[in-house]
């Protein structure tokens, strides 16, 4: 891992800026998988497709925050609480995966290093050698679900998931991964775009 790398962001951000963005992004990791499946379920009823449909928002808003801290934080303290704060706040809140949240305890290193692979792809792809943002968000994406998804298959080989829950968790560590760092990758486009925009008026 280059230390040049993590110490890069697409702008300079004055001290204020980039204490105002961490104390942000930190929160979004923590308290978004933490509460926020409990609060839908109180606004909305159990059932409803917004409920039901909770991981992808959740997904969707943690990997925003992981593109957001990829283009515009500096430093591996910084970066590491924000890959590592999601899973361990999904764990604690049990509002994403029901009863299934304290078995993904054997998945947090996957988590981690998937989540850590999109940061570090967008941010050397985009933000070190100035390539194509979409071309980094790929890699990022495809990298972090390939970790996640083949070390929950190789966990699931040697029986760590109740048989029950297994299509549930494959899907969520596959399919539903996928598409919430997509999701994320493209919100966080928006928010560059915009904040690149902003820059020049």
């Amino acid at each position: 891992m280059e230390e040049s790398v993590m110490r890069k962001a697409v702008k300079d951000y004055s001290k204020v800026s980039d204490i105002i963005q961490t104390v942000l992004i930190y929160l979004t990791a923590l308290l978004v998988p933490l509460f926020l499946g409990q609060i839908l379920k109180e606004i909305f009823t159990a059932n409803s497709i917004i409920v039901s449909n909770s991981q992808y928002i959740i997904g969707s808003i943690v990997n925003t925050a992981l593109v957001v801290t990829a283009l515009n934080l500096k430093g591996r303290v910084k970066i590491f609480g924000v890959v590592t704060m999601p899973s361990i706040a999904t764990i604690l809140g049990g509002y994403v995966f029901g009863t299934s949240s304290t078995l993904l305890v054997w998945m947090i290193p996957a988590i981690w290093l998937g989540n850590f692979a999109l940061v570090y792809l967008i941010k050397k792809i985009k933000v070190d050698i100035d390539k194509n943002y979409f071309l980094a968000a790929l890699a990022g994406v495809l990298v972090k679900v390939a970790i996640i998804f083949l070390v929950f298959n190789i966990l699931k080989v040697y029986g760590i998931f109740p048989a029950k829950m297994v299509d549930n968790l494959q899907m969520a560590m596959g399919l539903t991964q996928l598409i919430t760092a997509t999701i994320g990758s493209l919100i966080g486009f928006g928010i560059y775009k915009f904040e690149t925009r902003k820059s020049k008026q």
